[in-house]
């Protein structure tokens, strides 16, 4: 028997490595026989990068840059096994996971540990760039990472704005001076699930500000703030942000880099199976088990697990959802499209241990799972 194990990870708890290894422990428990191939998925958010390295050979460059709060940390990029595709993951320079909840500041969190994530693959030659903007601490639509990729924002003295939300208010043009002119031989493929516009009541800081730290009275700020940049990115560079769908995915660095950076939005998971060989590599297999933290009504719209049984049913495959929680009216929803929907939070297993312990719990649950699976 030939088992495929392609969870994403269980946010907060486990990678998708850990998680597809963990079980790999309860399959191989219940059948030692079995043939188990692991194949970590994401859909572009945190664990993307790690995710395509690791499916194509790749590796890791580490640098330092600065977080969102502006100390210096440890990034990496990836480059994977072609050794010309380079991997930014927006979550290792400006992720909400740096932080801990009460440093969160919308108000100053910057996106500039990206751009130099970026300008440091840019001095190791790479020009071909997939960019992964999920998990992002950051609503500064993106102007720390053109900052640190040269571009100037200046007020009506011809002075550069402050660097924090309220700077956004001051500008008046901008200034292409110092950009980084590199950028113009380059691709950009932006993974991202998210189809927000920039501003208004589906925008980044309506939909995503809260999270980061934004405050019910601040809202107003903030959208204004982001309004009065999309205004200057049109008169400066004829690309209307407002509306324009997935602007607003991380904090407004999905605008930036169509923008400015001539990105092109792919939905994460695709992009992300499609660079793995995913289908090709998934052919005779038995069953393949995918998953996730949390599995609900979002997951049947653009998530991994779907990803996964769109290849599946390519070839017959059936496919098995073990999610660390899956509340029964999702399941109804979920039941019609896997095998089986299986949820580690049960009534013997709290969501707080399933948390706390969650390597062995997953591990059991696939144990039981396959002991009943296989009779």
């Amino acid at each position: 028997m030939k088992i495929i194990i392609s969870p994403d990870s269980f946010k907060g708890t486990l990678t998708a490595l850990e998680a597809a290894k963990s079980i790999e422990q309860g399959i191989k428990q219940a059948y030692p026989e079995a043939e188990t191939v692991l194949l970590p998925v994401a859909d572009g958010g945190e664990g993307t990068m790690e995710a395509l390295v690791l499916a194509t050979d790749g590796h890791f460059v580490q640098t330092t840059v600065l977080d969102p709060l502006g100390r210096e940390i440890e990034a990496s990029f990836g480059v994977l096994g072609n050794q010309s595709t380079c991997v930014i993951e927006m979550a290792s320079a400006s992720g909400i996971t740096l932080l801990h909840n009460n440093e969160r500041n919308p108000r100053i969190a910057s996106t500039f540990g990206t751009g130099q994530l970026i300008k440091a693959a840019l001095d190791q030659g790479f020009r071909d760039f997939i960019v992964c903007i999920g998990g992002s601490a950051t609503n500064d639509a993106g102007v720390g990472m053109l900052r640190a990729l040269g571009l100037r924002l200046v007020d009506e003295y011809g002075r550069d704005v402050q660097k924090t939300i309220d700077g956004l208010y001051e500008v008046k043009s901008l200034d292409f001076s110092t950009w980084d002119t590199r950028l113009h031989d380059t691709t950009i493929a932006i993974a991202c699930d998210v189809n927000n516009p920039l501003v208004g009541e589906n925008g980044a800081t309506a939909v995503f500000g809260p999270q980061k730290g934004v405050k019910p009275e601040e809202m107003d700020y903030f959208d204004e703030a982001l309004t009065h940049w999309a205004n200057i990115v049109e008169a400066e560079k004829g690309t209307r942000l407002h509306d324009y769908q997935g602007a607003g995915a991380a904090g407004g660095m999905g605008g930036a880099l169509i923008a400015f950076l001539n990105g092109k939005f792919h939905q994460g998971i695709q992009l992300v199976l499609d660079v793995m060989k995913f289908c090709e590599k998934i052919q005779g297999a038995d069953y393949i088990v995918t998953g996730e933290g949390k599995s609900d009504r979002q997951t049947l719209h653009g998530k991994a697990p779907m990803g996964v049984l769109h290849c599946a049913k390519q070839f017959n495959i059936p496919v098995l959802l073990l999610s660390g929680c899956i509340e029964k009216q999702d399941r109804e929803l979920l039941a019609p499209h896997f095998q089986q929907t299986v949820s580690v939070v049960n009534e013997s297993v709290s969501n707080d241990m399933a948390m706390k312990e969650a390597a062995r719990c997953l591990s059991q649950r696939a144990y039981e799972t396959f002991q009943h699976l296989i009779g």
